[in-house]
């Protein structure tokens, strides 16, 4: 999902509000390619040092897809986060390097510091955890665009005072999509929290679900998808105003495949009780935000 989602920001977003420009991407597509291997393999770290911390949790919550100390041992773990660590980090490094601004680097420095920090100490704390996961979501869509206008303005000074504009433009799109990341996110991690509770709480978690209680965690998810789907809707009414008709293929498509799968996912939030219930919330809030992902073809094809 974090290669589609910059593939799709890139090739379907970006690349079709800079050509309505008369302009052309500035990364080549080997190095955007290495942008994205960077980014995945850092996350990847991440995933490894996470499973490597909770493995008791992951013991009482989901004994069956336990992998450390069973598929692979720690040893080989801790080799592998260290390795896709350092190889992510470098070519983030070269990737910056060859825009011209080295210290876009800082992002892949921070990503690996966060999620390092997240699976030692945010996890378990309230909120924290929470936040720092949401935050890297929705940096994974900035990312494209901070280095596409970062070698455009190093290749043309003047880039960024004789095309505001699109800069602007380009933007609020991948703001859009950056926020929607965000909040989907933040909802979807206390859904997991309130699904590995019994575990959190045995190993000293301090959780959303452990300190507020069940009932306040629910209606938490409940309004950050409600706010969600708000957002669509005002989406949705400045699309109408622009084309002063509700038969279009992105109005049809957030309602469709936005919207109504959040209604659904409102009550379903509202009824879960058991882990079970949850872990399903769960899986379809994570298609949900595969089908956010998918507006960017809307986008480029409308």
């Amino acid at each position: 999902m974090i290669a589609l989602t910059q593939y799709l920001i890139r090739y379907f977003v970006l690349e079709k509000i800079l050509e309505q420009n008369q302009l052309e991407l500035g990364l080549t597509h080997k190095l955007f390619s290495l942008l994205v291997l960077s980014t995945v393999l850092i996350a990847a770290a991440g995933y490894i040092i996470n499973d490597y911390f909770d493995v008791k949790t992951d013991m009482i919550n989901h004994p069956d897809t336990v992998v450390i100390d069973r598929a692979i041992k720690r040893r080989w773990a801790i080799i592998l986060h260290i390795t896709f660590t350092l190889t992510g980090i470098l070519l983030g490094m070269y990737c910056a390097l060859k825009t011209g601004y080295l210290r876009l680097a800082i992002f892949h420095f921070a990503a690996a510091i966060l999620l390092w920090f997240y699976s030692t100490n945010f996890k378990k704390q309230l909120l924290i955890g929470n936040i720092v996961v949401s935050l890297l979501t929705a940096s994974v869509a900035f990312i494209p665009f901070v280095y596409e206008m970062g070698v455009m303005q190093h290749t043309h000074p003047g880039f960024r005072y004789d095309h505001p504009l699109v800069i602007l433009s380009c933007f609020k799109i991948v703001f859009i999509f950056s926020l929607f990341a965000f909040i989907t996110s933040m909802a979807r991690e206390i859904i997991k929290d309130m699904e590995d509770f019994k575990g959190d709480k045995e190993t000293g978690g301090y959780t959303m679900p452990i300190y507020w209680g069940m009932q306040s965690s629910k209606l938490t998810a409940f309004f950050l998808i409600l706010i969600t789907m708000l957002l669509l809707l005002f989406v949705v009414y400045n699309s109408f105003k622009y084309y002063r008709t509700l038969f279009t293929m992105d109005i049809l498509y957030i309602i469709g495949a936005l919207v109504v799968p959040l209604s659904l996912l409102l009550v379903m939030i509202l009824k879960a009780n058991e882990p079970k219930q949850f872990k399903n919330a769960s899986l379809l809030l994570k298609f949900i935000m595969l089908l956010g992902l998918g507006y960017g073809l809307i986008f480029y094809y409308n």
